[in-house]
C-alpha cells in the first residue's frame, strides 16, 4: 500500500478543481491533483470555455452594476434564489478574475457582443459578462500534451473546432464566401497535418484553451495531477472529519490531506441511477443522454458516504441541452448537443404532434426545459428539427453539415431523414401530416413578415446573436417552403448538473442538519448550483466553477490545523494488509487532532 501525504487534495482536474488547485498551490500548501480518467480537463476541455462573471473589470467599465446583477440572477432562480451564495460569488468574481490573469496561462477575451441568455429579465446586459479565452499552444503542456483531454469529434468541424465568435461565423460562411472558404481549408489542412505528423494539433481552442492553461499553469507550480486514479473512498477521523482518500487506478494507496479534501469531479449526468431519483423526464433511466464526460455520480458518491446532504433544491436539477445521438456506419456513438442549431432562419422544432412547443431562439436550457414539460405526459421525451432545402444547404442541422458536402452519410447512419415534401416527410417519422404542414403553413406566414406570431422568435438581442445577422427582416426567421424537406430528432442530454452536495457560501459540504464536515468542500458541478437551476449566459457552469474554486482554494487553510512540512511526500510500504493501512490513517487522525 502506497501513501501520499499532501495539504490539499482535489478530486477531479476540470476547470473548478484546477481552479482550487492553483489557488491553494498560490498560498504556499502543497497539493495534488487525482483524475480518474486517462485525460486530465474534463467536460471541460470540450466545453465552449466561456465564464459568466458578471463584475469582471471591463464589464463594471462598460456599466454593469452589482444590483443589475443581482436583480438578473433573482430573476431567474426564482424560490430557489440562495442571496448568500450569489453574494460571495459576486463578491469574489472581481479578486478571482484578477487571480487568473496574472497568475496562470490562461488569456480572457472580452467581447463586445455576448449577450445574456433572458434578454427580456431584468437586469440583462447585452455583454460584458460573458468571457471567453483566447486560442492556446498547446505545446507549451511539454510531455502533457498528449494527457489533456481531447475534442469530442462531434463536436468538431472535421477535427477542428472553431473559435465561438467570429471564427464560427467564418465557417457558417463557407458555402457563401471565398475568402470563408480559403480560412476554413486552411484550418483543415493545418490541422490535420499536425494530426498525422504529432498525434493531435496544436492549436487548442474553446474550453480545450482554457484547459491548456490551467494545467501548464499547475505543471509550472510543480503540483501533481495524477490520471487514471479514482478515489474509491474518503476516509475520516474519530470526529468525522475527511482527513483524506483511498485512491485506486494506477497509484493505489491512501492519500493523507492535512488541510482537506476537495471534491471537484462532476455531476452525476452519466450516473442513470442518480438521475432516476432527480430528472422526472428519466424515471425509466433510458430516456437522458448526456454529453459530459466523467459525469458519473463519484461527488454525489463519495459525499453522501461521509454524511453529506445531496439536494435537489434548485427548480431545474441540471442545466439542458436537445441532443441527437447516433451511431457511425464503424458503430461508434456519437453524441451531438444542439447548442445554437436551430435559431436559425428556416429552422423549425416540433413535437410529435406535428406542432411547435417552444421559442427555437431560446437558449439550450431553456428550450430543453420547454422540451421535458411539452413531454411530461408523453411515452419518451423527444422532438424534432425540421428544415428545407435552404437552410438545409445554407445551415446544414446540427451533426448534418451544409453543402457542399453530400446528405448521404447522415441518412445511411439514420441521423438525418429527408423526403421530397412535407407529407413524406412526416410520414416517415410518424408525425400527423395535416399538422405538419399547417404548422409550417403559419409559420411561413409569420416569416414572410419577420415577425413569430406565436412565440416571439426572433424578438430579442440574444435570439438574434443565435441568428444569421446577414439574413433579413429577421436574423431568426425564414420560410420553410422549398422541398426536399428534412428532419433530426432531438432528445434531452444536459451539460452539467445543478442539484448536487448541499454547500455553505463558501464550499464547505454541509450534512443533512446544516452543519459543516470539516476537511471536505466541494466545487463545479459537484455542488449545487449558485444559480438556484437558471442558467443565466455563456459560462453559466465554468464561470461559478472557476470562482468558487478560487474561493476554496484561496481559503482552505481557514479553520484547520496543519503542519509546517508541505511537500508531497511518497512514505510507501510494500505492503497492502489491513493493518498498514490502519496504522496510516491513525497517525493521519492523530496528526489532525493536535
Amino acid at each position: 500500500m502506497v501513501t501520499f501525504n499532501t495539504d490539499v487534495l482535489v478530486v477531479g482536474s476540470g476547470s473548478a478543481g484546477m481552479a482550487a488547485a492553483i489557488a491553494a498551490g498560490a498560498q504556499g500548501h502543497s497539493v495534488l491533483v487525482v483524475e480518474k480518467d486517462e485525460y486530465l480537463g474534463g467536460t471541460s476541455a470540450i466545453s465552449g470555455g466561456w465564464l459568466w462573471v458578471p463584475g469582471n473589470a471591463p464589464g463594471i467599465a462598460d456599466g454593469d452594476t452589482r444590483a443589475d446583477a443581482e436583480a438578473y440572477i433573482r430573476a431567474l432562480a426564482g424560490e430557489s434564489y440562495d442571496a448568500a451564495a450569489v453574494a460571495t460569488f459576486l463578491d469574489t468574481v472581481p479578486e478571482a478574475m484578477d487571480f487568473f490573469e496574472r497568475r496562470t496561462d490562461v488569456e480572457f477575451v472580452y467581447p463586445e457582443a455576448a449577450p445574456d441568455y433572458r434578454m427580456e429579465a431584468p437586469g440583462a446586459r447585452r455583454g460584458g459578462r460573458a468571457v471567453t479565452v483566447r486560442r492556446a499552444d498547446a505545446r507549451i503542456l511539454g510531455e502533457d500534451r498528449l494527457r489533456l483531454r481531447p475534442y469530442l469529434y462531434s463536436f468538431t468541424v472535421f477535427g477542428y473546432m472553431p473559435e465561438i465568435g467570429k471564427e464560427l461565423s467564418t465557417f457558417l460562411d463557407v458555402n457563401r464566401s471565398v475568402r470563408a472558404t480559403g480560412y476554413v481549408a486552411r484550418a483543415l489542412l493545418r490541422t490535420w497535418y499536425e494530426t498525422l505528423r504529432h498525434r493531435r494539433a496544436f492549436t487548442r481552442t474553446n474550453g480545450n484553451a482554457l484547459m491548456t492553461g490551467l494545467v501548464a499553469t499547475a505543471r509550472r507550480m510543480g503540483i501533481p495531477m495524477w490520471t487514471s486514479s479514482p478515489v474509491t473512498e474518503l476516509l475520516t477521523d474519530a470526529d468525522g472529519a475527511v482527513i483524506g482518500a483511498r485512491v485506486g487506478g494506477s497509484k493505489p494507496g491512501v492519500i493523507e490531506a492535512r488541510l482537506g479534501v476537495v471534491l471537484a469531479a462532476g455531476g452525476f449526468g452519466g450516473d442513470p441511477a442518480v438521475r432516476r431519483r432527480v430528472f422526472a423526464h428519466d424515471r425509466a433511466e433510458d430516456d437522458h443522454v448526456t454529453p459530459t464526460v466523467g459525469q458519473d455520480g463519484d461527488s454525489y458518491r463519495l459525499g453522501t458516504a461521509v454524511g453529506a446532504d445531496f439536494t435537489t433544491r434548485p427548480h431545474q436539477p441540471a442545466s439542458w441541452a436537445p441532443v441527437t445521438h447516433f451511431r457511425t456506419l464503424r458503430g461508434k456513438r456519437r453524441v451531438f448537443p444542439h447548442l445554437r442549431a436551430f435559431g436559425l432562419p428556416g429552422l423549425i422544432a416540433v413535437n410529435r404532434h406535428g406542432k411547435r412547443f417552444a421559442n427555437e431562439s431560446l437558449s439550450y436550457h431553456d428550450f430543453g426545459t420547454a422540451l421535458i414539460a411539452d413531454n411530461a405526459d408523453e411515452n419518451g421525451t423527444y422532438g424534432y428539427i425540421i428544415a428545407d432545402r435552404k437552410a438545409m444547404r445554407r445551415y446544414g442541422i446540427g451533426y448534418a453539415k451544409p453543402w457542399p458536402l453530400p446528405t448521404w452519410y447522415y441518412r445511411r447512419v439514420g441521423y438525418l431523414t429527408a423526403a421530397p415534401t412535407v407529407a413524406e416527410l412526416a410520414g416517415k417519422i410518424g408525425l400527423p401530416a395535416e399538422a405538419l404542414q399547417t404548422t409550417l403553413d403559419e409559420f411561413n406566414a409569420d416569416a414572410e413578415r419577420g415577425v413569430d406570431s406565436r412565440f416571439a422568435r426572433g424578438s430579442t438581442w440574444f435570439h438574434h446573436f443565435k441568428g444569421d445577422p446577414k439574413h433579413t427582416p429577421n436574423p431568426n426567421l425564414a420560410p420553410l417552403d422549398t422541398g426536399p424537406y428534412y428532419a433530426v430528432r432531438i432528445g434531452v442530454g444536459d451539460l452539467g448538473t445543478y442539484a448536487g452536495l448541499s454547500v455553505d457560501a463558501d464550499g464547505r459540504v454541509l450534512d443533512a442538519a446544516g452543519a459543516t464536515i470539516r476537511g471536505l468542500h466541494a466545487v463545479g458541478t459537484a455542488a449545487v448550483s449558485v444559480f438556484g437551476g437558471a442558467y443565466p449566459g455563456y459560462g453559466a457552469n465554468i464561470g461559478p466553477g472557476m470562482v468558487l474554486g478560487y474561493l476554496v482554494g484561496r481559503d482552505i487553510a481557514t479553520g484547520t490545523s496543519a503542519s509546517g512540512d508541505t511537500s508531497v511526500r511518497d512514505t510507501s510500504t510494500d505492503t497492502e494488509s489491513p493493518a498498514a493501512v490502519t496504522s496510516i490513517t491513525e497517525a493521519a487522525r492523530r496528526s489532525r487532532a493536535s
